[in-house]
């Protein structure tokens, strides 16, 4: 049995001694493989291959490139922000233009709308400027009877200085006042007193030729030259309030005829002094207490208010195509116009 075991193990042994060798076979021919596959390789040289260095450097450039790359991506893209920020900013200074020329528009409107408004207000001041034909008419008429009342005044009172005459304040009237003409209560003229009347109707029909037409019109230019007309010369009587309404009437009424009386009379001729109607311009009026012109409250006031009245009454013609008509009237009544122009 010992004997059969020894054995069995020796079988063992060779068995095991047989699989080493061949393994250290097989791993000498892979070696012998290995050499000559290496040895090969060695001989082999692919003409495409790049050689390492080459590749090292092409591999650097080609990092190098996207790192470029990179950085022009970068700057591109800031360039885009850049761009789109100079876009918005275009678009809001291109508002802001559009919004000044707008703004520029409406402000040209308006200088446009006020200029306009300016010439007009400059052609109604130089309308208001130039005078109105009409008024300027009678702002003439009314200086040319204040000058003839004036001079009618002075030429009674170089002749009767005692005499109370004044031109009234609205410069249309000769008053007589007080006793100048009268006495007291009483519408008679004495004979003193009618002298005076008399002679003021001589110096009245030297006056009344320049402004009125008829056969004795001689307008001229030196005594008329705003070519006014007398619409009447009227003989007014009054009283202050002492006694009744129809006394005063009936007194200042009959003393207005005793001086129209006393006055024609005396110049006949006053009576062909006439109107554009073609009426006498003398006429007579009586008011009695009505119109007095200062209080009764004193015997001074009351002295005031008896007085006779001279007014000449002018012509006020409504439209200035009638001061043309006044002035062919003149002249066809034989006053001298055309050899005045």
């Amino acid at each position: 049995m010992m004997r059969a075991h020894v054995r069995r193990r020796r079988r063992d042994e060779e068995e095991e001694s047989a699989f080493v060798s061949m393994t250290d076979l097989t791993i000498s021919f892979l070696i012998i493989i290995m050499i000559l596959l290496a040895f090969f390789a060695s001989r082999f040289v692919d003409e495409e291959m790049v050689p390492r260095p080459m590749l090292d450097a092409a591999r650097s450039r080609a990092d190098g490139l996207r790192a470029e790359r990179d950085a022009l991506s970068e700057r591109l893209d800031a360039a885009a922000d850049r761009v789109a920020m100079l876009e918005a900013e275009a678009d809001r200074r291109a508002a802001d233009l559009v919004a000044a020329l707008r703004l520029a528009m409406e402000l040209r409107a308006e200088a446009d709308r006020l200029q306009a408004e300016n010439a007009a207000l400059r052609r109604e001041i130089e309308a208001l400027r130039r005078p109105d034909p009409l008024e300027a008419y009678l702002g003439r008429v009314a200086e040319a009877r204040g000058i003839a009342l004036r001079q009618l005044r002075d030429a009674i009172q170089a002749e009767f200085p005692d005499l109370n005459v004044v031109v009234s304040s609205e410069s249309d009237a000769l008053r007589f006042q007080g006793e100048g003409l009268f006495s007291s209560g009483s519408k008679t003229l004495g004979t003193d007193k009618r002298r005076i009347v008399e002679r003021i109707a001589e110096l009245l029909d030297g006056v009344l030729p320049c402004y009125s037409l008829g056969p004795r019109s001689a307008h001229a230019n030196d005594c008329n030259p705003g070519y006014a007309v007398i619409e009447a010369v009227q003989i007014e009587g009054h009283t202050d309030e002492v006694g009744s309404d129809t006394y005063n009437m009936d007194l200042g009424s009959g003393r207005a005829v005793s001086t129209y009386n006393a006055m024609t009379a005396q110049v006949p001729g006053l009576l062909e002094h006439r109107n554009l109607d073609g009426e006498p311009v003398l006429s007579v009026a009586g008011y009695g207490e009505n119109r007095p012109v200062v209080a009764n409250t004193s015997d001074e006031g009351r002295s005031t208010n008896r007085r006779i009245d001279l007014r000449f009454i002018m012509f006020s013609p409504s439209s200035s195509t009638e001061i043309g008509m006044i002035r062919e009237r003149l002249a066809e009544s034989g006053g001298g116009l055309e050899a005045d122009r």
